[in-house]
């Protein structure tokens, strides 16, 4: 009966209920019928004071810039930035499609956000180039896992607050694992295009001078992200500060440099900041109070040891971790996942000698290619819903997308050095 909560949240998420309220309702199950050691409204105290965390203000503030950013010409800028680098590339449209969804990691850090926009704005001037609206949509769904892994994504906040781990470090730690899925989707892009023989958008490679003239217009857009690394390295400021700060500078180059930004916007963009903000924040206090009840019954620890009965290998370890959350993942949407199952697997990695800060990079990437897989994953149907193409077409698509985020998973749960080597070098 211990277990039964746990139980309890899947069973109500998938009758349809927010995960938010199946977290919450499963703990209020089990403290007001199971437990009478705790008091209820002890349990509603827990939620109320949840909520006053100083590092949870940095989702609001990320999320504020983010749909600032969309608003102020920011967006528009990297694409034109991405199509002047990959452009020249077999299947021009398609790279510039996994390059935009990399840069926008800095700037939207939602997995969803990036698939509902690029749904929109280069699926339609692919399928004009010859691309099938299928393929358009499979690769904008692959490359939109990608934006998250790139900080300042919100999950990557997220997990730093479950596994209590330095919000600055799993920043800078996201951008190599980042980049290892934009070349394994950038490759395969390639493969298929020569086999369909999808041309580049551009007769020859940009030259220096184009390259340079864009980049000019760009760099405001480009700095955004490495402007608050830097300053998080250096002190300058705390992640929670950073937001702010991305905010105050998107909105002067929205105003004074790129000029597209107005009052016209302050209405949509707080109503996006308030949506996106009350979504996260509502998530992480209901997991919270869960987590409350995963420690009082001690279940974080008595899956250590049974894991750890089971084998004392951590190869073998990360293999069936990656295993479980993949197939978690086609199932639940990747920050509900990852606000449930971080509290019970980061412990188990921890007693295994797994760097957490690494661990955390194999779970997020882990999830956001559930998030691309058959039968449930969200980004699938986002982009699925924007297009218009039936989840039968889109399925015969995406396999190859999904076999090079693989490929790149492994690189990312079998070479820790490799995830680990910013974040050691800056320190």
């Amino acid at each position: 009966m211990v277990y039964l909560p746990i139980l309890l949240v899947f069973l109500l998420y998938f009758s349809g209920i927010p995960i938010a309220y199946a977290l919450f309702g499963a703990s209020i199950f089990y403290f007001a019928l199971f437990d009478s050691g705790m008091p209820p409204d002890l349990v509603l105290q827990k939620f109320i004071t949840s909520a006053a965390s100083f590092p949870l203000l940095a989702i609001p503030f990320f999320v504020m810039a983010g749909s600032i950013m969309n608003y102020s010409g920011i967006s528009s800028k990297l694409m034109s930035m991405a199509e002047v680098l990959t452009g020249h590339l077999r299947g021009g449209m398609a790279q510039v499609n996994v390059a935009l969804s990399t840069f926008m990691g800095g700037i939207s850090g939602s997995a969803n956000a990036d698939a509902a926009m690029q749904s929109k704005i280069l699926v339609p001037q692919m399928e004009k180039r010859g691309y099938s609206r299928e393929f358009s949509a499979a690769i904008t769904a692959a490359s939109s896992s990608i934006s998250p892994v790139i900080p300042p994504g919100i999950v990557l906040i997220i997990y730093a607050l479950i596994a209590q781990v330095s919000v600055a470090k799993i920043f800078i730690a996201g951008y190599v694992p980042g980049l290892i899925m934009a070349c394994a989707l950038m490759i395969t892009v390639a493969l298929i295009s020569r086999k369909r023989k999808y041309q580049p958008e551009r007769d020859q490679r940009a030259t220096f001078v184009e390259i340079a003239a864009q980049l000019k217009e760009s760099i405001w857009a480009l700095s955004l992200p490495f402007g608050i690394i830097l300053g998080l390295r250096f002190g300058l400021f705390t992640p929670t500060e950073a937001g702010a700060m991305a905010v105050l500078a998107s909105i002067l180059i929205g105003v004074f440099v790129y000029k597209e930004l107005n009052a016209g916007h302050v209405k949509p963009i707080l109503l996006e900041t308030i949506y996106g903000t009350g979504t996260v924040v509502l998530i992480i206090i209901s997991a919270s109070v869960f987590g409350y009840y995963l420690n009082w019954e001690r279940i974080p620890q008595d899956l250590t040891t049974l894991l750890l009965d089971f084998t004392s290998n951590p190869y073998l370890m990360l293999a069936m971790v990656n295993v479980f959350l993949l197939v978690i993942g086609m199932f639940i949407e990747g920050g509900a996942a990852l606000i449930i199952l971080a509290p019970l697997l980061v412990p188990v990695a921890t007693q295994l000698g797994i760097d957490p800060i690494h661990f955390g990079m194999i779970m997020i990437v882990n999830i956001m290619i559930g998030g691309v897989t058959p039968p449930f994953g969200s980004m699938m149907f986002t982009t699925c819903s924007v297009t218009k193409v039936p989840v039968s077409a889109f399925m015969h698509e995406i396999w190859p997308f999904i076999i090079a985020l693989l490929l790149a998973l492994l690189i990312v749960t079998y070479l820790p050095s490799v995830v680990l080597f910013l974040p050691n070098l800056i320190g």
